[in-house]
Formats: structure tokens, C-alpha cells, sequence
């Protein structure tokens, strides 16, 4: 035999010696790391819903949300969208979730001479007086949610203690500014009329 044949038939064999059936599959392991996967999404999941309720207790001394008045008036405006949510007001991430407000919902508003009523299918529903009116402004985030510039209503109003930043966005977000205009003009008025 040459040399070269020699070669030739050791890389054969060489390349034959290195085939062998592929690994079988460690099933008890893998069926371990999905159960400790499993295990680890549940705690991480029941330790956000346990710092949600905590934080509902901690906003444990905010008033019960005002409902709607019997008569409330005629509608000077309404509109259909959602609510994202409440925070303190100026703080957009610190959201307010006792009574209901940090569940996003559908929303129905509707702006009267008495106030904002805010109809949440699902949620609390609940009203913010006319006095409580604060200020109105577009704005583009609220706790968990960003949207583009003017993207989102954002309400002041006072309860209890509190200035609260409610976030609402209109299915049509042309009427945000229709929206803001006639609260921030009802807010004026009333300090208007207040001051007399």
C-alpha cells in the first residue's frame, strides 16, 4: 500500500469511529426546568398581585369615590374611549388603585354643569364634582401607559386630601381638545363665580 492509500483508508475509518447514534433525550431534566419555570412565573406573578393590594391599603385613606347625582343636567358633552388609569397628581407613575381607580376600563363621560361622570362597564363607576375640577390638559402618559403628544386626556380633580391626575382617551382623539377647553373654561368660571 502506498502512502496515500494508507491515509485515505485512516480518514475512513477515523470519520466510521466517529458516528454514532445521536444522545437520548434526558426527559426527567427538562420536565424539571419547565416545572421550575412554571413555578418561578407563579411567584413572580403572586408577588405583583400582592404589591398591587399593598399599595391599596397604603391608599387606604382615600375617601369613597362621589356617584353620580340624581339630576345632574342637561350633557354639554360626552364621549366614549378608555381609562387608563389615576396617579397622584404631577407624579405619572405613582398609580392610585384603591376604590377601583387603577383598573383600566371602557369609559362613557359625560360632562354636565354639575361635574364629570365617568361610567366604567366592568369597573367602579364614579363622578367628580364640578368643584373638585382642577385642571384639564393633554397629555401623552399616565402609569402604564405612553402615547404620542395629546394622545390622552388628563383630568385634576381633588378627593379627600388629594389632587388625583385621571387619564382618559377618546376613541375620536380629535376631541381631547374640545374636551380640555370646555373643563378648563367650567373650572374658570367657577373660580370666577367663587370669588364674588
Amino acid at each position: 500500500m502506498t502512502p496515500a492509500t494508507l491515509l485515505a483508508t485512516g480518514l475512513a475509518t477515523g470519520l466510521a469511529a466517529e458516528k454514532k447514534s445521536a444522545e437520548v433525550t434526558d426527559w426527567a431534566a427538562r420536565v424539571g426546568w419547565l416545572v421550575g419555570l412554571a413555578l418561578f412565573v407563579a411567584l413572580v406573578y403572586w408577588l405583583m398581585r400582592e404589591g398591587w393590594k399593598w399599595r391599596g391599603t397604603l391608599q387606604g385613606d382615600l375617601p369613597e369615590l362621589p356617584t353620580a347625582p340624581d339630576d345632574p343636567g342637561p350633557a354639554r358633552l360626552g364621549m366614549s374611549g378608555r381609562y387608563h388609569g389615576s396617579t397622584t397628581a404631577g407624579q405619572w407613575l405613582d398609580r392610585i388603585v384603591a376604590h377601583g381607580l387603577g383598573t383600566r376600563s371602557r369609559v362613557e363621560l359625560t360632562l354636565t354643569d354639575a361635574g364629570l361622570d365617568v361610567v366604567r362597564p366592568g369597573a367602579t363607576d364614579f363622578f367628580i364634582p364640578r368643584e373638585a375640577l382642577r385642571e384639564a390638559v393633554l397629555g401623552k402618559g399616565i402609569a402604564g401607559k405612553v402615547l404620542t403628544e395629546g394622545g390622552l386626556l388628563v383630568v385634576t380633580w381633588a378627593h379627600g386630601e388629594r389632587l388625583i391626575d385621571s387619564g382618559f382617551r377618546s376613541d375620536h382623539a380629535a376631541e381631547h381638545t374640545d374636551w380640555a377647553d370646555a373643563i378648563n373654561s367650567m373650572i374658570n368660571k367657577t373660580e370666577t363665580e367663587g370669588a364674588r
